[in-house]
């Protein structure tokens, strides 16, 4: 059965909300847990589906999950079932859910093999897995396709750690290699590595489980090899897209909001970027203040010429802010040209707000001018599908702006990575329904 969100647009928003823990950081983090036979806890987890489904096959594989409270949780694999680690049951499990990717690195790790398919995912152009696979054969594992299973077995007697240059800085690929060479033979050296608070975090819950990795928040990291890892705790970030999508609605539909415990410090440059879009943004300790905007005027560059916000791997731009800001855009003063490098397809849901009413151009699969109507013009209703996670919450804050009562088909997507949104927005004046 499909759900759907109906909303009711113009409703102002009013008071406080939290960001919950970040979907990216903990699929790295739960599936560093398999690097040790000790306990690992790790607190701030979001409940969303697709963390949920990746704590569930870990379940499977036989690591002890015990849940503390709702966001808190820990985890043991001191008796993994390595029998079902090699079935097709378990490849197919894993084909269907992306987070999944991550247990190559520390299975390979820690077992020196790990089974998997060829990979499926989130409908944004290719996600190649290729940085991951020359990682892994860097420090010694190579690939055996298994005869009539559509399946590979990565294999490494003992891994040996070595100078490596990433062909991109690929966050899960990072990630994945440190988790391989934590357990390596000698030293690894990965330049180009993806910098992230995320993947900053990861390194930090490592170290605290006995590793040896420096050059942390650079991208240049080295991991010196230890024998074993030890039990740890851990804390994850509030969820910076999150923070991103609050700042956006607040801007456009709120009458004061409060964003609390964003971690100000791990959001780079997402507040400056939100602030060229023309919007107030207030600090206040940890927190963030977006008060009423009558206007908000996009800035132009200092020659004067018209701006432009795009997309790039740490420290630059997160793509996933990028169809929120082009949202928020289409109600300032002014014009903006977003340009989308990192992936093919994120720009499929603009037409949707096209029909909304917004003047978008888009001018090729990767950039689009919005022209902004000044609130002078409300885009209005409409019915949507929402095609991957983070369109799908640039659609819901399109809907809460637009006039009369729109509908977003297939909000699995948003459930993949947003806690009880409704529920959350609702508490603060919002009027979504789930069907």
């Amino acid at each position: 059965m499909m759900e759907s969100f109906i909303i009711e647009g113009g409703r102002r928003l009013h008071g406080s909300i939290q960001p919950q823990g970040a979907k990216n950081e903990a699929l790295q983090v739960i599936c560093a847990s398999i690097l040790t036979k000790e306990e690992v806890r790790i607190s701030n987890i979001p409940d969303i589906l697709d963390v949920n489904n990746l704590i569930k096959l870990l379940q499977d594989i036989g690591v002890k999950v015990v849940q503390h409270a709702r966001n808190d949780y820990s985890f043991k694999a001191d008796e993994l079932n390595l029998d079902f680690l090699a079935s097709d049951d378990f490849v197919k499990k894993c084909s269907a859910l992306r987070g999944s990717v991550l247990l190559i690195g520390p299975l390979l790790g820690r077992y020196g093999k790990a089974t998997v398919a060829q990979p499926g995912g989130d409908k944004i152009g290719r996600r190649r897995l290729d940085t991951h696979f020359l990682g892994f054969k860097k420090l010694g594992a190579h690939f055996e396709q298994l005869p009539n299973r559509n399946v590979y077995e990565i294999k490494a007697d003992k891994l040996k750690g070595c100078y490596m240059l990433l062909d991109e800085a690929s966050v899960t690929g990072t990630a994945n290699i440190i988790m391989a060479a934590v357990l390596a033979h000698g030293t690894t050296t990965i330049y180009n590595a993806a910098c992230e608070p995320y993947i900053q975090q990861l390194c930090h819950l490592l170290n605290k489980m006995g590793a040896k990795i420096s050059g942390i928040a650079s991208n240049l990291i080295t991991i010196v090899g230890v024998q074993k890892l030890h039990g740890a705790t851990h804390h994850i970030l509030p969820d910076m897209i999150e923070v991103g999508s609050f700042i956006g609605m607040s801007a456009m539909v709120g009458d004061g909001v409060r964003i609390k415990n964003v971690s100000l410090k791990n959001l780079g440059i997402i507040p400056d970027t939100f602030r060229k879009l023309g919007i107030t943004i207030e600090t206040d300790g940890d927190d963030l203040i977006i008060p009423h905007h009558d206007h908000y005027e996009i800035d132009s560059f200092i020659d004067g010429s018209i701006m432009t916000l795009a997309d790039a791997p740490w420290p630059g731009l997160t793509p996933d802010l990028l169809s929120i800001l082009l949202v928020v855009a289409t109600q300032a003063r002014g014009s903006v040209l977003f340009h989308q490098k990192m992936f093919e397809s994120r720009l499929f849901f603009v037409d949707k707000v096209i029909d909304m009413g917004a003047q978008i151009i888009l001018c090729d699969p990767h950039r689009a001018v919005v022209i902004g109507h000044d609130q002078q013009k409300q885009l209005h209703a409409g019915r949507m599908t929402s095609p991957d996670i983070r369109a799908g919450i640039a659609l819901l804050i399109a809907a809460m702006s637009a006039t009369g009562t729109s509908r977003i088909d297939n909000i699995a997507q948003i459930d993949r990575g947003y806690e009880d949104i409704e529920a959350r927005l609702n508490a603060l004046g919002a009027k979504i329904e789930r069907v």
